[in-house]
């Protein structure tokens, strides 16, 4: 059976309709303008929708989310009360919905609650960038029991018989990282960005999303046509906490129309 990233990624890329999964730190702006804020998404065309949990060593964060994640912690926003409102809100939300985090806070949650909370709360996929595939069976068996699909990544710097060994694993998406280093808006993309996103294409049988430093139409044109489709963080990051709604609609939208179109 097709789990809600497969099936509803399968029809749009069938369409051939490129993948656009905006992120959002949860929390950020107050935990009650999340289901708002992830209606908007769904509505400018999301594929899939990546949900930020606030932590105080965010490794893998830039500037723009990491100070996204200090304001949701100092708001009091916690890894349960996030998941409580996705549970609430999931109902009005039909697109599939990602968590990311860390292991330290699954780990202070506890592993079997974390995955068992995630199911009932509608999450479809979990994003841990700290875990290594050496460790996974700290947590990959609970999370396949209940439906949850682990989001693995792959960088530039990965070697190809580990990115073949990562892509065989899991049925949702492959995370390409597009830049040597954090998350963060960046102008310009790495000149050998091209060819290491058609070589990860060519070993992976699921989506190939590239994520990392992606900021404009431009660069999710660019990435896409080596690749299934594109995550934007930061940038969608600081237009929410700027207020600047129809920027993003404006981001999204013009992200998502083909070439043979415009």
């Amino acid at each position: 059976m097709l789990n809600r990233i497969e099936f509803q990624f399968s029809e749009r890329l069938k369409k051939g309709e490129k993948l656009f999964i905006p992120y959002v730190m949860a929390g950020d702006g107050g935990l009650e303008v999340l289901g708002g804020r992830l209606a908007l998404l769904e509505k400018f065309g999301a594929s899939a929708i990546e949900i930020g949990i606030p932590f105080s060593d965010p490794v893998a964060d830039g500037p723009v989310i990491q100070q996204a994640g200090i304001r949701a912690l100092q708001a009091g926003t916690t890894l349960k009360a996030v998941i409580e409102k996705i549970k609430e809100v999931r109902k009005l939300i039909s697109v599939p919905l990602i968590v990311m985090t860390y292991m330290n806070p699954i780990l202070a949650y506890g592993i079997d609650r974390f995955v068992s909370d995630l199911q009932q709360a509608g999450v479809d996929g979990c994003i841990i960038p700290d875990l290594p595939i050496e460790e996974e069976e700290i947590i990959i068996h609970q999370l396949e029991e209940c439906g949850v699909e682990l989001i693995r990544l792959v960088t530039m710097a990965t070697p190809k018989d580990r990115i073949i060994n990562i892509a065989e694993k899991g049925r949702g998406f492959l995370y390409t990282v597009t830049v040597k280093g954090i998350t963060g808006v960046r102008n310009e993309l790495d000149d050998s960005l091209s060819s290491f996103l058609k070589s990860v294409k060519e070993i992976s049988n699921k989506p190939v999303i590239a994520g990392f430093g992606v900021s404009n139409p431009e660069q999710v044109k660019e990435l896409s046509q080596d690749c299934d489709g594109v995550i934007v963080g930061s940038k969608i990051v600081d237009l929410f906490n700027q207020n600047k709604i129809n920027e993003i609609k404006l981001l999204m939208e013009s992200s998502l129309v083909s070439e043979e179109v415009i």
